[in-house]
């Protein structure tokens, strides 16, 4: 069978989504050296091409910053190889349905492991006033259907090593193929 113009060029694809801290770049740094494909990190991109994302909040608000995410995604998904999302990526319909489309893994973890990844994290959701793991705990709360939703695999990074966590995902992901 013959292959479309559009999958000769693009490499493999698989996408992670999870909570704030949960891993998704450190892993998908590791995923894509272990499937020999790109890596794009969407908060990063934003971050990149917009400023910090703690000022974007500030200036102009969440909803705003979705917009902008909702474009990151589709363009890293777009171009191809291991894509981390933003842990709230999920909460846009519209990204939800492009996921629907692709392979998406969703790495979960235990707040306790999580502590000790948010402290000074720069994370506009968790500042202010305050325990930022109770924030984290509940934003994870009214983000897990989505996740749940999207994912086609459940890692769980708590306390598994990252290494070890990269080799699951991509021998899964290969086995997709």
């Amino acid at each position: 069978m013959m292959s479309s113009p559009e999958t000769v060029d693009r490499p493999l694809t698989v996408v992670l989504v999870g909570p704030m801290a949960a891993g998704k770049t450190s892993v998908g740094r590791k995923v894509s050296r272990l499937l020999e494909v790109p890596f794009t990190d969407t908060d990063k991109r934003i971050a990149a091409e917009h400023g910090p994302i703690p000022q974007i909040f500030a200036e102009h608000g969440e909803p705003y910053f979705r917009d902008l995410e909702r474009t990151a995604v589709a363009e890293a998904v777009a171009a191809g190889g291991v894509v981390s999302l933003g842990g709230g990526a999920v909460t846009d319909t519209a990204t939800r349905a492009l996921l629907a489309q692709l392979p998406v893994v969703f790495l979960t973890v235990s707040a306790e492991a999580v502590s000790q990844r948010i402290r000074g994290a720069g994370r506009p959701l968790l500042t202010g006033e305050g325990d930022p793991v109770e924030r984290w705990r509940t934003i994870f709360a009214e983000r897990l259907g989505w996740y749940e939703e999207v994912a086609d695999l459940t890692v769980d990074t708590s306390r598994r090593p990252m290494r070890m966590l990269a080799e699951q995902i991509a021998a899964w992901r290969k086995e997709q193929e």
